[in-house]
């Protein structure tokens, strides 16, 4: 089973520590997750499922590629680490 793993600037606002997931991509592996913590899916994904605009999703130490339908595989033993992009000059 995958890990899902927020960092602690989002545990700040709502609870999420690191779970285990059975899924095949990053969409199942979030959809499992707001699941069980419904309050985080706002935090992460806009209105419309894309990753929110100040958010990155890494998978296995590789940053995903599909922002708009979070397509992008996850092993059966990988990690998925959600985290707030840092921005600004």
């Amino acid at each position: 089973m995958a890990r899902v793993v927020f960092t602690r600037n989002l545990q700040r606002h709502v609870e999420c520590p690191p779970v285990t997931v059975d899924a095949g991509s990053v969409s199942d592996a979030l959809d499992r997750v707001f699941a069980e913590v419904p309050q985080l899916k706002g935090y992460v994904v806009d209105e419309q499922g894309s990753l929110r605009k100040h958010m990155v999703i890494f998978v296995d130490g590789e940053q995903i590629t599909d922002r708009r339908h979070l397509t992008d595989a996850v092993p059966p033993d990988g990690e998925v680490y959600v985290m707030q992009a840092l921005s600004g000059g």
